[in-house]
């Protein structure tokens, strides 16, 4: 579903072909992945900028990939320092924004730091790629932006309004913005999955799970990094893009990673959802369908954009959605298995 396949691959390598991209937040799970990816399947890339304030990441991403050294440039800086961002921002293709505080429980605990950064950073990307000309930027969300009842939710709901709203301020500027929206990212380090992992390492007598009647949405690194770079090649400005991806049940993460160990139901954690949204319900009447994803359409209109957005740059065609659809973990209509679960997390760790 979210595998490149061969006119998809193309088309991307077109796109890319010469190009300039920043990775904000580079240094992270998803910025690594994605610069694998453009190094290995993409060689026509003219430079890759990683931007990230931890210098020992940066090290150390730099001396895995020596042999790629000449393409790739390492800035130290923060999204919230707008004369940096924009001095690494010169010359610039593409913007993919990835960086941003995500831990829901530090978030509440330290709500303007993470304003700062999802918010003020944000606008900064939007402010410094305007001023530099850049071609195209895109932005990583998050299932909890939609119908948020966390801070981090609601800051990554700001951060997606400033960016699709930003198409407004390009006026004659070639500038584009979108955002993708997924959900978990299995094995990541904000995942159950490495807790349940250590947990049963250390010789757990159970495993504890926040309420037994939880869903999550579930996808991959690659996938992710997959749907970032077919959004690049879809996007006209202003769309959010959302995969249509299996969701799990967490006791068969459990059961998956752990048959026949006891599974201890311990609360729902404070701004803790049982189950994800990804379009939510209120949002019915500006969504649509495509064969393996969904376009949130902008609640205002663009002067200097197409405004019904149901077709794609690739002429993928759209539907309206059904009034009062919402997609969510609970009523997707596919649900991984034990067995499928268990395999996805062989392959993570091999």
């Amino acid at each position: 579903m979210l595998t490149l396949n061969a006119q998809m691959q193309e088309k991307i390598a077109a796109l890319l072909e010469g190009k300039v991209i920043l990775i904000t937040g580079g240094t992270g799970s998803f910025g690594r992945q994605m610069v694998r990816t453009l190094l290995t399947s993409f060689p026509a890339v003219r430079k890759i900028i990683i931007y990230s304030r931890d210098e020992l990441k940066q090290f150390e991403m730099a001396d895995s990939l020596k042999e790629w050294s000449s393409k790739l440039r390492f800035f130290i800086g923060d999204v919230r320092d707008k004369e940096r961002l924009n001095m690494a921002m010169r010359g610039v293709d593409i913007v993919i924004h990835a960086a941003a505080l995500k831990q829901v429980p530090s978030s509440e605990y330290n709500p303007m730091e993470c304003i700062k950064t999802n918010i003020g950073g944000a606008n900064n990307i939007v402010e410094t790629a305007l001023f530099n000309s850049v071609k195209k930027v895109i932005a990583l969300s998050t299932d909890k932006a939609a119908n948020p009842i966390n801070l981090y939710g609601a800051t990554k709901l700001c951060s997606d309004k400033l960016l699709t709203a930003a198409n407004n301020l390009s006026g004659d500027l070639p500038t584009r913005f979108a955002v993708v929206r997924y959900g978990n990212v299995a094995g990541s380090r904000g995942s159950v999955v490495p807790f349940f992992r250590k947990l049963i390492q250390e010789g757990t007598d159970y495993l504890p799970i926040t309420d037994l009647k939880m869903t999550r949405f579930w996808i991959t690194l690659q996938e992710g990094v997959n749907f970032v770079l077919m959004s690049l090649v879809r996007m006209h400005g202003g769309e959010t893009f959302v995969p249509k991806i299996p969701s799990i049940r967490i006791v068969d993460l459990a059961t998956a990673m752990a048959p026949g160990l006891e599974q201890r139901e311990t609360g729902v954690r404070p701004g803790e959802k049982i189950h994800e949204i990804m379009c939510p319900r209120d949002d019915y009447m500006h969504t649509l369908e495509f064969d393996s994803f969904f376009i949130i359409r902008p609640t205002i209109v663009f002067s200097n954009l197409p405004c019904n957005f149901t077709t794609t740059l690739l002429g993928e065609k759209g539907k309206e959605v059904a009034p009062y659809f919402e997609y969510n973990s609970f009523n997707n209509p596919h649900y991984l298995t034990v067995e499928e679960i268990a395999t996805l997390n062989q392959a993570l760790y091999a």
